[in-house]
């Protein structure tokens, strides 16, 4: 019989039929990529751009380029993404802190400026009841001092303690027309008056003891201000991160590679986040010696102003303590004329009815009473300077470490959720399993071990470097104001600029006015403020103050120089 064309023997026929199912099953079917699909979505992309399920990944530069779920368009949108991830997790942990600063030191800032006008009105008030138009005829003198305090807490190039001299030696002039009615006094006679200031005392002790605690507990004022302005500052700065393209490429190797590979729920191992972090974080992690030091001389200047410094403890009382010193150059005026005549010459005598007449027209008691603790004014920051520096002392002692703890925090973020409960399940960069690698150090130059992160370890961040200087510079203040000193005013007057960090004025070269034993500074501060309420009432009630004080009017018009 004739075969048809076109039909094969009957067996080959049975063997092809039977060996079809095998063929198929040899077929790998390509895993779902839906799950990727949905996530890749959710992040704002298209899901066009996300194959239904896996691709060879021949495209990919940093992924596997076996199978995957990614296009290029996906790796190259995941790698944006993951530098925002980690900037963001940068700034989330960063903003608490700089918001602490900010916020603390807008209430130092506050209670400082507010302090000072209080005491000014303190003074101004006491001194209106107890001198009357004689003084707001010449409040000008007062005023001007409040007009330094200020500029020199908010940054001014004043120079305390020539500006406090040149306070007491203004008033001098003044008290000794007003103590000598019966003589006229030239510019130049009153010139030669002031030179005898620090020689004859004739405010008693009290120019001395508050130039020494008026320069104490503004310097430690305004650097300690300065310095939470500082941090702030620092923090703002070095938070602003911005990684590196071999940076980049480590973290979207962490934390969106798996995704590709569809391990969407695998998590990254918590020493392989640690070196991916430490490698992006490694200039930050180098400001962290400097930050520990500065840290630490903050909460040794905060302990000054809770003692010997406490500026609100010298700026209370200042408008008694100078009524007091007043008080001290009417008892004292006859012994420091004579000794004024022998060194100035004697001066020449009014005529005797411009002497008469300035006696009569300014007769008035000269009693007055300091004010009540009650009656003083509350600062603006709603509370006392012991418990601002109580609250910030110990916010500054949680931001110590912060920089070389910022890897890990960010690894313990709920929303880096790495994998920590068991470490064979974990993401290590290339498959779902354990991470072999030892963690590496803190800094830039242990980089040069890191397994994940390649890290130029030549090439310093410059914007980091400046901060790390501007640390240096202002712990250097800090330490000098722990001592009392002015930086500002060491450095110009030694030419010591450049100086490394820590270093400042040598003790043994400092002005002795600034040498000083906190207990003895204590002890002398408590006394002058127990004394000087009893003291300013007795004195007051002596004739001849009250006869010295009566003659105000008329030997205070002349200019003021």
């Amino acid at each position: 019989m004739p075969r048809r064309r076109g039909c094969l023997p009957p067996l080959l026929c049975t063997l092809a039929a039977l060996s079809l199912p095998l063929l198929l099953a040899a077929e790998p079917l390509a895993k779902s990529c839906s799950e990727v699909r949905r996530l890749y979505a959710a992040k704002g992309f298209s899901q066009s751009e996300a194959p239904s399920h896996e691709i060879s990944g021949d495209h990919l530069k940093v992924c596997s380029q076996d199978y995957t779920c990614c296009s290029q368009e996906m790796e190259e949108k995941y790698s944006q993404q993951s530098k925002h991830d980690f900037r963001n997790a940068v700034v989330e942990l960063s903003n608490h802190l700089q918001t602490m600063f900010s916020s603390r030191y807008k209430k130092f800032d506050e209670f400082f400026k507010e302090l000072l006008e209080n005491a000014e009105k303190s003074l101004n008030d006491m001194f209106v009841r107890t001198y009357g138009r004689l003084y707001m005829q010449n409040s000008e003198l007062f005023k001007d001092l409040f007009v330094e305090l200020k500029r020199y807490y908010v940054g001014g190039n004043v120079n305390l303690e020539e500006m406090l001299n040149e306070f007491w030696a203004r008033l001098l002039e003044r008290m000794f027309r007003l103590v000598n009615p019966q003589y006229h006094f030239t510019d130049e006679y009153l010139e030669c008056v002031s030179k005898y200031t620090e020689q004859l005392k004739p405010f008693g002790d009290v120019p001395r003891k508050l130039k020494l605690q008026v320069t104490r507990a503004f310097v430690a004022a305004r650097t300690f201000a300065q310095g939470l302005a500082i941090a702030r500052d620092v923090v703002s700065k070095v938070s602003a991160v911005n990684p590196t393209p071999q940076g980049t490429r480590a973290l979207l190797k962490m934390m969106y590679c798996p995704h590709c590979r569809g391990l969407v729920s695998v998590k990254p191992c918590y020493n392989y986040c640690f070196n991916v972090m430490r490698g992006c974080l490694a200039n930050q992690g180098d400001l962290d010696a400097e930050w520990n030091i500065f840290m630490d001389s903050m909460l040794l200047v905060a302990e000054r102003l809770e003692g010997p410094f406490n500026i609100e403890s010298v700026m209370d009382p200042i408008d008694v303590k100078i009524s007091d010193a007043i008080m001290n150059m009417q008892e004292n005026s006859m012994q420091v004329s004579q000794k004024v005549f022998q060194g100035c010459g004697q001066p020449k005598t009014l005529a005797q009815g411009r002497t008469a007449r300035s006696i009569s027209e300014s007769g008035f008691s000269a009693r007055f009473r300091p004010y009540n603790p009650e009656e003083r004014p509350t600062t603006a920051a709603g509370t006392s300077l012991d418990r601002l520096v109580t609250d910030v002392k110990e916010k500054l002692k949680q931001a110590k470490k912060f920089w070389s703890s910022l890897p890990g925090n960010i690894c313990n973020d709920e929303k880096m959720s790495v994998g920590t409960v068991n470490e064979n399940e974990c993401w290590n960069g290339s498959a779902k399993s354990r991470y072999d690698f030892a963690v590496t150090g803190n800094g830039l130059a242990s980089q040069v071990n890191n397994p994940e992160v390649e890290v130029d370890i030549t090439k310093p961040d410059m914007v980091i470097r400046r901060q790390i200087m501007a640390l240096r510079v202002m712990t250097n203040k800090l330490k000098n104001a722990y001592s009392g000193n002015d930086v500002d005013f060491i450095d110009i007057s030694e030419e010591s600029s450049g100086e490394e960090s820590g270093s400042g004025c040598d003790l043994q070269q400092c002005s002795p006015e600034f040498e000083f034993n906190a207990t003895e500074v204590t002890e002398n501060s408590n006394k002058s403020d127990k004394n000087v309420n009893t003291s300013a009432a007795t004195r007051s009630s002596l004739s001849q103050a009250a006869l010295l004080l009566s003659i105000l009017f008329l030997a205070m018009q002349r200019q003021w120089r």
